[in-house]
């Protein structure tokens, strides 16, 4: 069944925006439960009042999170905005969802060690670099060996949140390991193993390969020794 148009045009303004998958996935599905709830209404037959009753229906019917309520306004200003090219009044009779008041939790140091004892192999690596320098998930599955500096212990996260590049620390419990085997890693886990894949096709028409180089291959020099990595693009194996 093809999508309602509104909802192709919706998608169209969030992509030439530059606003993530999830992003547009999220403001589409409130877009949809926005109109279903107004029993498939037109939404240019809608307006600020209905907005109003949808965001405080889910607020005191629904009890969902204030992030979550705020997210559902922000994605039909926008529909409203850049879609049907309505601006909506200010909304002001929403029953706002409250915000808990929950202290953090952090594991301590020995936490930590005792559950990095419990992982090996992909998943060890994959905590040691989210613990240690902060990414993402998402990010850390789309780590590329030239975004990692040994030298200078850093990594350069590419389109993060925002779209925006950053640099962030490389922990020394991660350095080695990933200098070791920085695409047998990834491509090992069947969770990353798409990802992973993908990114290696892409390195495959990002580097060319060298002179007097094995065809297809990349080499990169072991920052704890002499002896050199190699990298079979494609085939992701590392000697």
């Amino acid at each position: 069944m093809a999508e309602p148009r509104l909802l192709v045009s919706l998608r169209e303004r969030l992509r030439a925006r530059h606003y993530s998958l999830q992003t547009e996935h999220a403001y589409v599905q409130w877009v949809r439960r926005f109109i279903e709830f107004a029993d498939f209404r037109h939404p240019n037959e809608l307006g600020g009042r209905d907005v109003e009753r949808f965001l405080t229906h889910l607020a005191v019917q629904r009890r969902v999170a204030a992030s979550t309520q705020n997210q559902a306004l922000a994605a039909l200003l926008f529909f409203y905005r850049e879609v049907l090219e309505s601006q909506l009044p200010w909304l002001e009779s929403i029953v706002r969802a409250k915000r808990p008041q929950h202290l953090p939790v952090v594991l301590s140091p020995e936490e930590i060690r005792r559950v990095f004892e419990k992982l090996s192999g992909t998943e060890l690596l994959i905590a040691r670099l989210l613990y240690g320098s902060g990414m993402r998930l998402s990010e850390c599955l789309r780590l590329r060996i030239k975004d990692v500096d040994f030298r200078y212990r850093q990594i350069t996260v590419r389109d993060g949140k925002g779209q925006k590049d950053r640099v962030t620390i490389l922990p020394d419990s991660a350095a080695r390991d990933l200098a070791r085997a920085p695409w047998r890693v990834l491509l090992q886990s069947g969770a990353v193993g798409p990802v992973a894949q993908r990114l290696v096709q892409g390195t495959h028409r990002e580097v060319p390969s060298r002179g007097n180089a094995r065809s297809g291959r990349e080499e990169f020099r072991e920052p704890f020794g002499p002896e050199p990595i190699y990298m079979e693009i494609g085939r992701a194996s590392c000697r």
